[in-house]
């Protein structure tokens, strides 16, 4: 079976914030991944995190922008003097939190100086911080209309320019079947690029369990692969209670 981490930006949300790392904790989460922590002082999530033996696998970068604009905009022209800025707070942040990856999100752009304006902010950060890992992850556009990284044979195209080892692939069973009708088959045709992988159900974003994917199938094909990495439960919950929808974890 993989690892499995929680999303506690998602799962326990029913919870303070501070609440969801015991509740990952006591059922049975040894790491968790947390969307955007900008909110909360650094000091304080690393206390929680700490507390409950818990290891923070992933954030997502740059942090968003509270007076109202969108969150992500790193292959958006023009903004390269703004993204060196918030990749810096966002790495005093995964230094502080000892976060494994950050997730540099695109943002909503489309054409080629899109491209290559993504290309040169993720060479950047790869270059500021070579210890730090860093992932792109497509997301479809039903969920996210406009968003430029919107596929998998992008996001290849753009790690292979980016050409730097500490920037992977993220992969996401339920965008992955959102975009091309098969999270299996992308798992198969982008395994080598994938550093970093999440789970939810397609169409709804739902607990493993529902929707079109055989996540049991997923699962074997994650470790047959040769798979390490964590596996971050992102979903939306179908309960209230976040428990009452993690029988997935004991079935595999």
């Amino acid at each position: 079976m993989p690892r499995f981490a929680a999303n506690i930006s998602l799962l326990f949300a029913e919870l303070p914030y501070f609440d969801r790392f015991a509740a990952a904790a006591q059922s049975g989460f040894d790491a968790v991944e947390i969307l955007f922590p900008y909110e909360y002082a650094a000091k304080e999530t690393r206390r929680a995190l700490l507390a409950n033996g818990l290891e923070l696998v992933l954030i997502n970068g740059p942090p968003p922008n509270y007076t109202g604009g969108q969150p992500g905009f790193a292959a958006v022209p023009g903004g390269e003097a703004r993204f060196r800025t918030d990749i810096q707070r966002v790495l005093r942040y995964a230094e502080t939190l000892r976060s494994g990856i950050i997730h540099v999100m695109s943002g909503y752009a489309s054409g080629r100086d899109a491209f290559d304006s993504f290309v040169r902010n993720l060479r950047w950060a790869a270059d500021q911080a070579p210890q730090q890992k860093f992932t792109i992850e497509p997301l479809n556009t039903v969920s996210q209309p406009g968003y430029f990284l919107n596929n998998y044979d992008l996001a290849a195209e753009v790690l292979d320019r980016v050409n730097r080892p500490n920037v992977g692939l993220q992969y996401d069973s339920f965008h992955a079947h959102m975009i091309h009708k098969d999270a299996i088959a992308v798992w198969n045709a982008y395994r080598d690029l994938i550093t970093h992988a999440q789970i939810g159900a397609a169409p709804d974003r739902s607990e493993p369990g529902h929707g079109v994917t055989d996540f049991a199938a997923l699962f074997e094909l994650m470790d047959s692969s040769g798979y390490t990495g964590w596996v971050s439960a992102e979903y939306t919950p179908s309960s209230h209670v976040t428990q009452t929808t993690l029988g997935w974890m004991s079935k595999g």
